[in-house]
């Protein structure tokens, strides 16, 4: 028996459901675990499904099931393989270290195929762990000859996501549109929110008592894609810088690794600037 994911979004009607698991069944697949969600404000319909059997023909089922959904309709079928991903850092090694580790010990759910980094600083974390690390330099250069280079790199690998480990530079729309629902990216957010340099210092500053990160899909809206998972932790009085960057980094990894898991488990379908997240 082979295992098999089944992806479906369209408009919603009634029989849905029905039409689906009846294909299916043709088909000789036998359903383990079906999750659906109706968005009732855009009559908007997704479920993942997970199946086994011995699928002869994937386009002549993903036909069949286009056949019986409504126009608009899209379905992806995934057989069990790990996605192929690289990894894109600056300086910080955090949110690095727990997707290298995880990968060395084959619990990441997806293989890293390379590491880019705009700093030398961390190739040789990374080429320990026998990944293969590229400096591309970013300082005077044009943004559109270094996403270039970037672009080459990854090219080179044929990846299905980009993953920003703290990569801390702005990518163009262009460098986006080419890798649209592609690439990952884990910020801080806090309430209320800081942006420009040292924001755990500003938090510490202005006293705040929940510090958070954001996991989200890149637009080209900075840091306002569809979000695919956040958490928060309390702090107080005794916190001081240093216990909120170390605090901001535990739970930036937490919310990274979490999104990254429901993203390589097929688990998160995009909606217009939101997420629906079968967990």
């Amino acid at each position: 028996m082979n295992a098999l994911t089944v992806l479906i979004s369209c408009p919603d009607q009634v029989g849905l459901v029905t039409h689906i698991t009846r294909v299916l069944a043709a088909h000789q697949l036998n359903i383990i675990a079906m999750r659906e969600f109706v968005d009732e404000a855009n009559k908007a319909f997704f479920t993942r499904i997970a199946c086994t059997g011995n699928l002869e023909n994937a386009e002549k089922l993903k036909a069949k099931l286009l056949e019986n959904l409504p126009n608009a309709a899209e379905v992806n079928l995934i057989t069990e393989q790990e996605k192929q991903i690289a990894v894109l850092v600056t300086k910080e090694y955090h949110c690095l270290a727990e997707i290298l580790i995880k990968n060395q010990f084959k619990t990441l759910g997806a293989n890293v195929k390379c590491v880019i980094g705009n700093y030398e600083s961390l190739r040789g974390f990374t080429e320990k762990l026998g990944i293969p690390y590229f400096y591309v330099d970013h300082n005077n250069k044009d943004k559109s000859v270094f996403e270039a280079e970037i672009k080459e790199i990854i090219n080179q690998f044929g990846v299905d996501y980009l993953v920003l480990a703290k990569f801390m530079r702005i990518l163009s729309a262009d460098f986006v549109k080419d890798y649209a629902g592609k690439i990952i990216n884990i910020h801080h957010s806090f309430l209320p929110a800081f942006i420009g340099a040292n924001p755990y210092r500003q938090a510490f500053e202005r006293g705040v008592k929940i510090i958070g990160a954001t996991a989200h899909f890149v637009t080209d809206n900075l840091d306002e894609g569809p979000i695919i998972t956040q958490h928060t932790n309390h702090v107080d009085h005794n916190f001081g810088v240093k216990e909120m960057v170390r605090a901001g980094k535990e739970i930036e990894k937490k919310v990274l690794l979490e999104a990254l898991e429901l993203i390589f488990e097929d688990r998160v379908f995009v909606s217009g600037n939101k997420t629906v997240v079968f967990k």
